[in-house]
């Protein structure tokens, strides 16, 4: 949580994390959403980056297509405040966020930006973990599919197979499904609206 004077909002970083989106497989944040961070209006960002476009290649930031702007809306990640906007949303990389505290110098977006890039961290290692859940997933089922493979040859149905080799399978089978599970809820887990708070209503 990043605080500064009593002019200034402090900004949860938890509600950072869940405004960071997966676009092109990149973690990304809309221009409207920084806007809302840094307490400035979403055009008056926009102004700062076409000024500066030489600061902001594509691995930096870029323009969503028609398509991803509608497959966002659909899935309720923007609002009809910016989601129906007439012009294409800019969205930024963690490069381009850490780029822009070159571009908005104020307290807020200073503090803001310290802010963001906790989250980006913290959200590069939430997926690294769900690729590892995945990838123990996978490996747990072709284990499984080996050992069935391995007593075909002599089993006439999985009724004859081992007592020992029935529970591990079960056990592996019951570890899929615990992994499945878990990334489930996390794929399922609501996106809060971004939030302010002033230091006199903590």
């Amino acid at each position: 949580m990043a605080e500064v004077s009593d002019s200034v909002v402090v900004v949860s970083e938890t509600a950072i994390q869940q405004k960071i989106l997966v676009v092109r497989g990149i973690p990304v944040m809309l221009d409207s959403d920084l806007a809302l961070l840094y307490q400035i209006e979403t055009k008056n960002l926009k102004r700062q980056v076409r000024r500066n476009l030489n600061r902001f290649p594509s691995d930096f930031m870029f323009e969503l297509s028609d398509e991803e702007a509608i497959n966002l809306r659909c899935q309720n990640v923007t609002s009809s405040t910016h989601g129906g906007n007439r012009y294409r949303s800019f969205v930024f990389t963690e490069l381009g966020v850490a780029m822009l505290s070159s571009v908005l110098t104020s307290e807020v977006a200073v503090q803001v930006n310290i802010a963001i890039m906790r989250a980006f961290a913290a959200m590069k290692n939430y997926l690294s973990r769900q690729s590892q859940l995945s990838a123990e997933v996978e490996s747990l089922k072709a284990k499984v599919n080996l050992l069935v493979e391995q007593r075909e040859g002599d089993l006439e149905s999985m009724n004859d197979l081992s007592e020992d080799l029935r529970t591990e399978i079960g056990m592996i089978n019951q570890a899929i499904a615990d992994l499945s599970m878990k990334i489930e809820e996390k794929k399922n887990a609501p996106r809060s609206r971004i939030g302010f708070k002033r230091q006199d209503e903590q």
